[in-house]
């Protein structure tokens, strides 16, 4: 049992519209039994009530074990969550990107076209109303028609003469579908879940919209980071180059040092040049999702990247109604659920409530005059007494739309916890093996370190010193693709975790405001 309908969705104008056309109260009201008994039916919708599928819902995540439970009341707000970054220049395009990106335009277009589609449901609970005003010019032709008897004989008959009339017809019409059985309810029941689910979608839209952005500009700081490594050591690789020169010319060491060394600093030139292009295509990436052609976009490079930052971690109750995704599956549930009650209420019979009234004349100046009108009323019982099954077959399609949307939201809850689980393992790994890394970089600094000075005091030759070079800015790079990497996957566990950890019920105080 669904809530009655509001009052002002009754019909209350039955009645004076009548007493305008002159038509007495008491005939109208002969039909009050049959309108009382479909106000007290409207109470009822047929179908069943929506109730939230089960789920096996872990109490933790398996890989949360060390990591900061979510504290909403030191949490960032959920919607500016890269701010956790601490970059002005990020803050600045997640702004650009909300004010700009088309795609997020596109979403928000599908979203206003579901609010309308709402209205125009809300609008079925209402007395419809008509009108009409129309003149007419109306001939027949002269002639006659002439039979031909049995004897042979013809008869002439049907003399007429050529008219033309003109009549002047004024009408209105009020119509009202009564909601006996909660079809309509139902129906704004589903379209309004199609809304909340269209919300979600939006939502959904956004914060990967958002992920991607800040995952692309982190990148391109590591990147920026990358290419000051390079930078700095083809320097060093140039300057010992002109020293590996000078002690050829003196005839300390052979030629083959001299080539060995313009073939590492060359090697690193390139990979140098090869990061403009991987840089290039990030800050294009990042133009396109904040609306602007890439001609007409330049990130300017910064020195350092920003600091990885300490991620809370949710329960898993509270990340299925943070999940943007997951909100809109459930909904979409809520909608086939209400749209089996659509399709049931058609085996039941449908009355309307009509009036129509108003003035018919042949005669323009005597057009609006008591003799000249008009009325009816009445209720409309409409039943399908046989279909063959079609009603059978649309409420199995109904059903079997609600079982697919069931699964589908069970699948996505899935995915949702399969992705945090994925993401909190990646970070732990990264972290450990980033901190094995950076011993392998230390030892690795020290040697070049040493090598270099074996190398000046000529007791090893070059090709040593190349060796060690590689070693060390292949660990630098090493290095600094792991700062990446951590640094998108913590984008991605924010995302996977709905865009933040805010408090539950602070996100639904804030809505309800």
């Amino acid at each position: 049992m669904t809530a009655p309908i509001p009052e002002l969705a009754r019909p209350v104008g039955a009645n004076s519209f009548a007493r305008r056309l002159g038509v007495a109260t008491d005939k109208a009201n002969k039909f009050a039994p049959a309108l009382l008994l479909a106000l007290t039916l409207s109470g009822c919708a047929i179908g069943p009530d929506y109730q939230r599928p089960e789920l096996n819902t872990p109490a933790a995540f398996k890989q949360a074990a060390g990591w900061k439970a979510a504290e909403p009341a030191d949490a960032l707000a959920r919607g500016a969550w890269w701010e956790l970054y601490d970059d002005a220049a990020l803050n600045d395009l997640q702004q650009r990107l909300e004010r700009s990106n088309q795609s997020l335009a596109q979403s928000l277009a599908q979203y206003r076209e579901a609010q309308a589609l709402v209205r125009g449901t809300r609008a079925s609970f209402f007395p419809s109303l008509s009108g009409n005003a129309s003149k007419t010019r109306s001939g027949q032709g002269t002639g006659q028609s002439t039979v031909r008897l049995a004897d042979g004989s013809t008869v002439t008959s049907g003399v007429s003469t050529g008219a033309i009339s003109t009549s002047y017809d004024l009408s209105f019409g009020v119509n009202w579908e009564l909601d006996l059985w909660g079809k309509l309810r139902r129906q704004l029941e589903a379209d309004n879940a199609s809304l909340s689910a269209s919300a979600a979608d939006l939502a959904a839209v956004r914060l990967s919209l958002q992920s991607e952005l800040a995952q692309n500009y982190l990148q391109l700081r590591v990147l920026d980071e990358q290419q000051r490594l390079l930078d700095a050591t083809v320097a060093a690789y140039a300057r010992a180059l002109k020293l590996t020169e000078n002690q050829y010319q003196a005839g300390i060491v052979p030629k083959s040092d001299v080539t060995q060394a313009r073939t590492q600093l060359k090697s690193t030139e390139a990979q140098a040049i090869d990061l403009r292009y991987q840089r290039a295509q990030l800050e294009h990436a990042i133009a396109v999702l904040i609306g602007v052609p890439p001609s007409e976009f330049a990130l300017a490079a910064v020195d350092g990247v920003p600091a990885l930052p300490q991620v809370p971690v949710s329960v898993p109750s509270q990340l299925l109604e943070r999940r943007p995704d997951v909100a809109s599956a459930e909904r979409s549930v809520i909608s086939a659920n209400a749209e089996i009650g659509v399709a049931k209420a058609a085996y039941f019979p449908s009355l309307s409530l009509s009036a129509a009234g108003g003035y018919r004349s042949d005669m323009l100046s005597q057009w609006i005059s008591t003799p000249n009108r008009f009325w009816s009323i009445g209720p409309e019982f409409a039943m399908t007494l046989f279909d063959a099954g079609l009603i059978r077959s649309q409420v199995d399609q109904a059903e079997a739309r609600y079982d697919q949307t069931v699964a589908g939201y069970r699948q996505t809850v899935l995915d949702s916890f399969r992705e945090v689980e994925d993401y909190l393992v990646q970070l732990r790994v990264l972290e450990e093996e980033s901190g094995v890394q950076q011993e392998a970089l230390d030892a690795a600094r020290e040697s070049l370190r040493l090598v270099e000075n074996q190398y000046k005091a000529g007791t090893i030759d070059y090709n040593s010193v190349v060796s060690v070079q590689t070693a060390a800015l292949s660990n630098e790079r090493t290095q600094l693709n792991l700062l990446g990497s951590r640094l998108t996957a913590s984008v991605q566990l924010i995302a996977a975790l709905g865009g933040g950890w805010q408090g539950v019920a602070a996100e639904q105080s804030a809505s309800g405001d």
